[in-house]
C-alpha cells in the first residue's frame, strides 16, 4: 500500500472491527437462544407417588431440567434462599403450588412457571405460584443490578483508558494510586445510583460500596498493568475481558442454567458475577453465599496487583539511568496524541 496515511488509518480500524465481532458473538451466542439446561427444581414431598412423579417430569424435559425431591416445603424454601434450586412444586389434588425467587432470576423464575404450569393442568387445577424473595418495588424484573454492573465496568475501564493515554509519564506507584482513588469514587457513584437514585438497595448500602471498590479496584488495576505490554490494544483486552466475557456471564440477565456450558462456566469464577450475585445475596438471601462472591472479587482484585507488580518491575528495567538512578520514560511509540487518545477510548 502507497500511502502510509491510509495504511495508518486502516490499521485503527481494526479494533472498532474486531470489537463489533466479539460484541455480536458474545451478545448473540449468551442472549438471543435462553432455554433451560439443567435447570434445578424441586418436587415437594415423600413416598413413592412423588419419586415417580418426579421421575416422569425429569423424563419429560430432558437435560432441560434436574429434578429433585425434597420432603417439605420449608427444605425447598431453604434450597430456593440459598439458590441450590429455582423453583418448587408442591403437588396438590386441588391446589397445587410452586414456590419460586424472583430476586434470584426473574427469568429463571419465569422458566419454571412455564415447565409447571402445563403439569398441573394435565391434574385439572390451576397452579399457584409464590414468590418468597421478590424483588423491591423500585426494581420489579431484578435486573437493576445488571445495569449497575454496566455502569461500574464503563466508569473503571474507561478509566484505564484515561490513565494509559494521559498518565503513561507517571511512575507506575502514581498510577497505581490514581487506580485507587479512581475505584473509590467509580464505586462512590455506583452507591449513589443503587441507592438514592434509583432505590435498588434498601438496605445494606455500604456492603454494596464495598463490593463495587473491589470490583472496580481489580479492573482498573488489571488494566493499568496490562497498559504497560498492550499500549494501544489495552482498550479491546478490556472489552473482552470486562465486557464481552463479563456481561455475558455475570447472570445479571439470565443465570447460567438459561445459556449454553460456555458462559455457564465463566459465571462460576468471572467477577462481574461475583458482583451481582454477591449483591443478590446482601439484598435478598441473608447474605447467603455471600464470602464465596467477595472472594471472587478479592482473588481479580489480587490478580490485578499482580499485573500491576509486573508491569511496574518491566517498566525499571527499560528506564534509562541517569546520575546513578533510573528514571521512567515512556517508549517513543507511546508519545500521547489526540490519535491515541482516541484509540484507547473507542470502547466506551
Amino acid at each position: 500500500m502507497r500511502s502510509p496515511a491510509l495504511r495508518h488509518v486502516l490499521t485503527h480500524l481494526i479494533t472498532p472491527l474486531l470489537m463489533c465481532i466479539g460484541m455480536g458473538l458474545a451478545y448473540m451466542g449468551a442472549f438471543v437462544t435462553p432455554a433451560p439446561h439443567h435447570l434445578p427444581v424441586a418436587v415437594v414431598g415423600s413416598g413413592p407417588q412423588v419419586k415417580v412423579f418426579a421421575q416422569t417430569v425429569k423424563d419429560e424435559a430432558g437435560d432441560k431440567l434436574d429434578v429433585r425431591t425434597v420432603a417439605t416445603r420449608s427444605e425447598a424454601v431453604h434450597l430456593l434462599d440459598s439458590r441450590a434450586i429455582t423453583g418448587a412444586y408442591v403437588p396438590a389434588a386441588k391446589a397445587p403450588e410452586l414456590v419460586v425467587a424472583s430476586a434470584a432470576s426473574d427469568m429463571d423464575a419465569t422458566a419454571v412457571e412455564k415447565v409447571f404450569t402445563p403439569v398441573a393442568a394435565e391434574q385439572g387445577a390451576a397452579l399457584k405460584v409464590t414468590d418468597v424473595a421478590a424483588p423491591v418495588d423500585d426494581d420489579p424484573t431484578g435486573q437493576g443490578l445488571f445495569f449497575l454492573l454496566i455502569a461500574l465496568s464503563i466508569g473503571s475501564y474507561a478509566s484505564v483508558a484515561a490513565l494509559g493515554a494521559a498518565g503513561g509519564t507517571l511512575p507506575m506507584r502514581i498510577r497505581a494510586l490514581l487506580a485507587l482513588g479512581v475505584s473509590a469514587v467509580v464505586s462512590g457513584i455506583g452507591a449513589l445510583l443503587a441507592g438514592p437514585v434509583f432505590h435498588l438497595a434498601h438496605h445494606d448500602l455500604a456492603n454494596l460500596w464495598g463490593m463495587a471498590w473491589l470490583y472496580s479496584a481489580g479492573i482498573l488495576f488489571i488494566g493499568v498493568g496490562l497498559h504497560t505490554f498492550l499500549k494501544r490494544w489495552t482498550t479491546l483486552a478490556m472489552m473482552v475481558l470486562f465486557v464481552m466475557l463479563n456481561f455475558t456471564s455475570s447472570g445479571g440477565l439470565f443465570r447460567p442454567d438459561l445459556q449454553n456450558g460456555f458462559f455457564g462456566t465463566l459465571h462460576a469464577f468471572w467477577n462481574g458475577a461475583g458482583f451481582v450475585e454477591g449483591a443478590r445475596s446482601v439484598l435478598y438471601f441473608g447474605s447467603d453465599g455471600l464470602s464465596r462472591n467477595v472472594g471472587t472479587l478479592v482473588a481479580w482484585l489480587l490478580l490485578g496487583f499482580v499485573v500491576t507488580g509486573i508491569a511496574a518491575v518491566y517498566e525499571r528495567s527499560k528506564a534509562p539511568v541517569v546520575g546513578g538512578a533510573a528514571v521512567p520514560v515512556r517508549e517513543a511509540e507511546e508519545t500521547v496524541t489526540e490519535e491515541e487518545e482516541a484509540e484507547e477510548t473507542v470502547g466506551v
